[in-house]
């Protein structure tokens, strides 16, 4: 089990010191049946990254995850249309969210 982890999570590097994760990063906190819950730490400068749920049921772990990029980031004038939409709400504020909220 712990070399599926070890592949899931080779492709990826700490996010403060951009040092890549080995098997040393990796502490396996339980195991059960399709359920490893795990512990990730980057060992170069010690940020730990929580602890992890991960669900195989047999799924076959062949490729490491690949790094997402995702939309671009926020910048000033995106912060200020928020505002002015936040400011503009009135008493039918819900009317602006997704049907199957409420």
């Amino acid at each position: 089990m712990k070399k599926k982890i070890e592949i899931l999570f080779s492709n990826l590097c700490c996010s403060q010191c951009k040092s890549g994760f080995d098997e040393n990063s990796i502490d396996i906190k339980r195991e059960e049946a399709g359920l490893t819950v795990t512990h990730l730490e980057c060992r170069r400068c010690g940020k730990k990254f929580g602890i992890a749920f991960i669900g195989f049921s047999g799924l076959e772990v062949k490729e490491p995850l690949e790094v997402q990029e995702g939309p671009e980031p926020i910048n000033y004038d995106d912060v200020i249309d928020a505002h002015r939409f936040i400011r503009e709400l009135d008493e039918h504020w819900q009317e602006h969210l997704p049907k199957n909220i409420f």
